[in-house]
């Protein structure tokens, strides 16, 4: 019997998707290298960084209208020299502020909180963690990025037609959205809002698609379905619920752009502007709701999955333990991809839903508190006596987990219909979403960022600002949303432009003013942030190969970047992604490479597909200072 460890030739996976060898030395011009790149890691680079530049302008506009809210009555002639007619008289015009309002909801929610963490981190990890050369399609790839690059512009680009970017609100709910003449936001803007979101549909549908058949058809030799990292479920699963969701949006977007341009009026009906009767009939805003929150509740899964996915990660690795309960958490991350598309309809209980089916909802929406808390437990179990390093990735995972636990418990008062009925259109519901989806997300984000910097620049990052960025950031982020549940309580509607003109409102301005302060001092340590993250592309100090001590196989690759990944062949797996600490063995963690035969005095029965009484598993079986060819293939078989 052979008693030798698996040679190569076993070892490793010889599928190469490019048909050429691995080092990929062709020359590169800059044009294919930097612009039109189709190597995973660039476009990896493209998203994040285009995904940035967003995420500051959605921060500066939402600093312009807090401004407006906490000084109601006070002139600033910086407006007038930033937004010209918007801002005459240093005082920010009533629709602009609208407009305001649905450009910031739209750029967070969809160009950064989609495409800016679950393009870059697909793109980047899937096929490191999975062992691909690149993305099934590395040209399609190329053109998701693109599709996603030009809705931007067009985006921004709303800002400067005559009548403002649309201003409907980031659901765009008709008859606002659907009558070019209702109000300035209604107008060419909202026409480019609706091409920008075209757009970016079909970016997110080339891109999952692609994410898809790489992780079903490209992993290598042994990464069965339950030895991948639970980031790569995550991503997985959230291109699932993208492929299904973002084709109903799709549609809901033409049909209003036939009811604004085609006088079609398949939301319209009965409607009056400026006391003279429309002539559509027969339509309904209603059927637009639940289109859009058909895509809308899927959304925040699709926002947040991906981010718990890298907090896993993370949380194991600085933890220095095995993820706790491994396949609970793929459990969880299934029952909230399929109850996502179940429970819509609590978005929409003040629209005269019937109470039976507002119960139904209210249901499935309690229902879904069950997977979710499923995550929370297995974090908070991960992190329970582990050998914990608070590295300013694990400290943002960490704040993902508490952003998500608080966030997520004031959902539990706007899924019962009878208390979403009073607290729907106040400020409880703008602190319940931007915590539990917006700062849960961006932490989850800013976490991934500073675990995978090295492996994407080469560099590591400034680690004391990383703490200063942290703190600053986790307490601003909570003074500024935590305090608008108070006046939610009390009935101050969102979306309002001023509560002035309303004497029960007032009492709150001296709150309003604090919460525009914390909201400032937030996007001062987003500057410390940016300078961190573009200083050290050039000047950080030169990363190691695996700085995190991490065992999945992003960090076997070289420092250096080429297509390709790795030179040679594709190393096997022998493992699941989460041996660290294991008694017995020689360091802390085990990377996914290294075979049973040499960890023999670490070896379980588990790591040979053994799930039964351990003591029936004779010790014989692994304690050998050797193991054959053919039980190690066994092993890899049944796993």
């Amino acid at each position: 019997m052979a008693t030798q460890a698996i040679s190569s030739p076993e070892a490793v996976h010889h599928h190469d998707v490019h048909g050429h060898d691995a080092h990929g030395h062709h020359h590169e011009s800059f044009l294919s290298k930097y612009v039109f790149s189709m190597d995973h890691k660039m476009i990896a680079k493209q998203f994040l960084i285009t995904g940035i530049i967003m995420g500051v302008i959605g921060m500066i506009l939402s600093i312009i209208f807090r401004i407006q809210l906490a000084w109601p009555d006070k002139e600033f002639p910086l407006f007038e020299v930033l937004l010209g007619k918007w801002g005459a008289g240093g005082r920010l015009d009533p629709a602009f502020y609208l407009s305001l309002v649905t450009i910031h909801g739209t750029i967070m929610v969809f160009f950064v909180l989609t495409a800016g963490l679950s393009g870059t981190f697909s793109n980047l990890l899937i096929p490191y963690q999975i062992g691909a050369r690149d993305m099934a399609s590395p040209f399609m790839n190329m053109l998701s990025y693109w599709f996603f690059f030009m809705a931007s512009v067009v985006m921004v680009a709303s800002f400067f037609v005559e009548t403002g970017p649309a201003g409907p609100g980031w659901t765009i709910y008709p008859p606002l959205s659907a009558l070019p003449k209702a109000m300035p936001g209604s107008g060419v803007g909202m026409t480019m809002w609706l091409i920008s979101m075209a757009m970016f549909i079909a970016s997110s549908l080339m891109g999952g698609i692609n994410y898809i058949s790489t992780v079903l058809n490209m992993r290598t030799k042994g990464m069965s379905m339950t030895r991948m990292p639970l980031t790569i479920w995550a991503f997985f699963l959230t291109a699932v619920l993208g492929l299904l969701s973002f084709p109903v949006l799709f549609a809901a977007v033409i049909l209003l752009i036939f009811d604004r341009s085609f006088g079609t009026s398949f939301y319209l009906s009965d409607i009056y502007l400026g006391g003279e009767a429309l002539p559509n009939t027969g339509g309904s805003p209603i059927l637009f709701q639940h289109l859009f929150w058909f895509l809308g509740h899927p959304e925040v899964y699709i926002i947040i999955m991906p981010a718990l996915g890298l907090t896993s990660e993370i949380i194991a690795t600085n933890a220095r333990k095995p993820i706790f309960g491994y396949r609970a958490m793929i459990g969880s991350l299934l029952g909230i991809s399929f109850l996502s598309f179940i429970v819509w309809g609590h978005h929409m209980f003040v629209t005269g839903m019937n109470p039976f089916l507002g119960s139904v909802f209210m249901f499935t929406t309690l229902i879904i508190a069950v997977p979710s808390a499923v995550k929370t437990f297995n974090y908070l179990a991960t992190l329970w006596k582990g050998n914990i390093h608070f590295t300013p990735a694990m400290l943002f995972a960490i704040g993902l987990v508490s952003f998500f636990i608080s966030g997520g418990l004031t959902g539990l008062f706007l899924g019962n219909p009878s208390l979403d009925i009073n607290l729907h259109d106040t400020y409880f519901v703008v602190a319940h979403f931007h915590i539990v989806m917006g700062c849960s997300a961006i932490f989850g984000m800013l976490a991934g960022v500073y675990h995978w910097y090295p492996k994407m620049f080469g560099k590591m990052m400034d680690s004391k600002l990383g703490y200063l960025h942290f703190w600053l950031t986790f307490i601003s982020a909570y003074l500024v949303f935590f305090p608008m549940h108070f006046m939610g309580l009390d009935g101050v509607p969102r979306r309002y432009y001023t509560f002035t003109e309303f004497e029960m409102f007032t009492k709150w301005l001296s709150l309003n003013k604090f919460i525009t302060l914390a909201a400032i001092l937030g996007a001062i340590a987003q500057v410390l942030f940016l300078y961190n993250f573009f200083v050290n592309i050039f000047k950080g100090k030169r990363a190691p190969q695996n700085p995190w001590n991490s065992n999945t196989l992003e960090w076997t690759t070289p420092v250096e970047h080429f297509h390709g990944n790795w030179p040679g062949e594709i190393p096997a797996v022998y493992r699941w992604p989460y041996d660290y600490s294991k008694p017995g063995a020689e360091k802390d963690f085990i990377p996914q490479t290294v075979t049973l035969a040499e960890t023999v005095s670490s070896n379980t029965p588990h790591d040979f597909g053994y799930h039964g009484d351990e003591a029936q598993f004779t010790h014989e079986h692994y304690s050998s200072k050797t193991l054959s060819v053919s039980e190690e293939q066994k092993a890899q078989e049944s796993n």
